[in-house]
């Protein structure tokens, strides 16, 4: 069973925890991992994009010349696709990007994420991940202290309003609740900073 550190609010290294091997000592999926990190990436696309075809671009209602006898070669409309500010042919229009996966599939995923992170000695487990005040500094501080000095995702077993709006003007740092944790922000964070409490959710959860 892999064991880490546990710190307080100080960046003080207070004991050390067993996390449990059946949530972050498995060897990690990467199919699964990156079948996981498509579909968050999909699943974030607005789709929005639109081209406009040649019935819906303004004008071109009469043919530009006679069928015959010009020279040239025949044309119906000055905004078919082959004309300069014509339609656009086989262009994209608004549609959902939107798919899921299992939920065996996404559970692997989850685990395989977080026994990365493990392996890796990249997890910080703190004793009472919380803040006082809304106070940026003192997070940043406390982040520093911790050796959490890039990309960083900080985890609390709910939404800590103070502690998210201490870290919101921090670059590089995210903060979510165990509910919504993602394969995506725990892959991508070079540090993964969790609640004491928050890892007992988990292992109770997915264990």
């Amino acid at each position: 069973m892999p064991n880490v550190a546990v710190y307080d609010m100080t960046g003080a290294k207070t004991g050390e925890m067993e996390l449990s091997a059946s949530v972050f000592g498995i060897e990690p999926n990467e199919v699964v991992l990156h079948a996981a990190v498509k579909n968050y990436l999909a699943n974030q696309r607005q789709g929005t994009q639109s081209t406009l075809t040649r019935t819906e671009v303004r004008g071109g209602g009469i043919k530009p010349w006679r069928q015959k006898g010009t020279g040239r070669a025949r044309q119906g409309s000055i905004r078919a696709p082959q004309w300069t500010h014509g339609g656009i042919a086989l262009g994209p229009k608004p549609r959902s990007y939107n798919y899921s996966l299992n939920k065996k599939t996404r559970r692997l995923a989850l685990i395989s994420a977080l026994s990365a992170k493990a392996a890796a000695g990249e997890i910080i487990v703190v004793d009472g991940l919380d803040m006082s005040e809304i106070k940026t500094k003192t997070f940043a501080a406390f982040l520093k202290a911790v050796d959490s000095t890039g990309k960083s995702l900080v985890v609390t077993p709910e939404v800590r309003k103070n502690v998210v709006k201490s870290a919101a003007n921090i670059p590089g740092v995210r903060t979510t609740p165990v509910a919504t944790l993602n394969v995506y922000d725990i892959l991508n964070a070079d540090k993964f900073i969790i609640d004491k409490a928050a890892v007992a959710k988990l292992e109770e959860v997915y264990a």
